[in-house]
This record gives structure tokens, sequence and C-alpha cells, in this order.
């Protein structure tokens, strides 16, 4: 018997070996963003006396940032506000106070009427673009530091083409 290596075996086994996401680096943004913001919460308990006393803060914590937290990235409206499309509403209401505060000052506004700024439509992180040349993304090592690994993605894939090809 012949010792072979890792990633021999898992192209034979048609394996793509990945450290990371495709075109992403190794980490996980919302996980990590979470994680601070709740950090820099002044009732944040930096150490849980108990798996229990963490569910709970992080229960009440999730509750408040979703329900009461005006987050700025979403143009002053609440997370659960902009999943339930009532930002629409408060929109409205916000835009006639606007409206009447410029029609009772407008001398206040050097930059002409206010208008109510409003959430990004779609949010993501290193979305595929559509005209994206590359076709297949998700098919490729993406580590260039492993060439060992680039020719063993590219014999998985081989035989996973000729497996498919007399099955």
């Amino acid at each position: 018997m012949i010792a072979r290596s890792y990633l021999d075996l898992m192209g034979e086994l048609g394996v793509t070996c990945s450290h990371s996401r495709p075109r992403v680096s190794n980490d996980n943004p919302f996980s990590e963003s979470q994680f601070k913001t709740s950090k820099y919460q002044p009732d944040y308990p930096g150490r849980f006396e108990s798996i229990v006393h963490a569910r709970q803060w992080y229960s009440a914590y999730v509750d408040w940032y979703n329900l009461q937290h005006h987050h700025s990235g979403l143009a002053g409206f609440t997370p659960e506000q902009v999943f339930t499309g009532r930002y629409r509403e408060i929109a409205e209401i916000r835009q006639r106070a606007l409206d009447d505060s410029f029609e009772a000052h407008p001398e206040r506004f050097a930059r002409g009427r206010p208008k109510v700024a409003m959430p990004p439509a779609s949010v993501s992180i290193n979305p595929v673009q559509p005209d994206d040349d590359d076709p297949a993304p998700y098919s490729v090592v993406n580590f260039p530091t492993l060439p060992v690994a680039s020719d063993t993605a590219t014999k998985s894939t081989l035989i996973f083409n000729k497996l498919s090809e007399s099955g």
C-alpha cells in the first residue's frame, strides 16, 4: 500500500478543497460585525456567568437590536421595520414632518427641500455581477498559494466528467 497526499485523495473523490468562500476572505463579516456591536453595548457583561446567562442576555440583545435599534446603515430605521416594510409608512410620516418644517422655515434649509433617506434596496458582500467573465466562480480553487490543490482540482474535474460520461 502506498501512502498518498490528502489533496490527491480529495481529488480522486471529486472534492475541491478550499480554505474560504469563493472570492472572499476567510471570515464571517456578519458574525464579526454583530459580535463587535454586542460587545460595545453598555450592558455587555464581558464575561457570562453561565450558558443560561449568555442565552438570556443575547435573547434580550437580539430583541433590542431588531425591534428598537435605529440602524445607521438602514437610514435610521430598525431592522424589523425594513423587513416588514413598515419603513415606508414611517418614511411618509418623516417626510411630512420635514415638509412642514421646510414650509415654516425655508431659510434653515440651505440645500433646498429635504428628502427622507431610504434604506438600500439590496445589501450583499462581494456580489457576483451579471457581467462577470467567470462563468463558474464556485468551480475553482480560490487559494493560489497551493499549486498542488489547483492541480488536484483539475484532476477532480476530469474524474468527475469521466464518471458522468460513463454513468
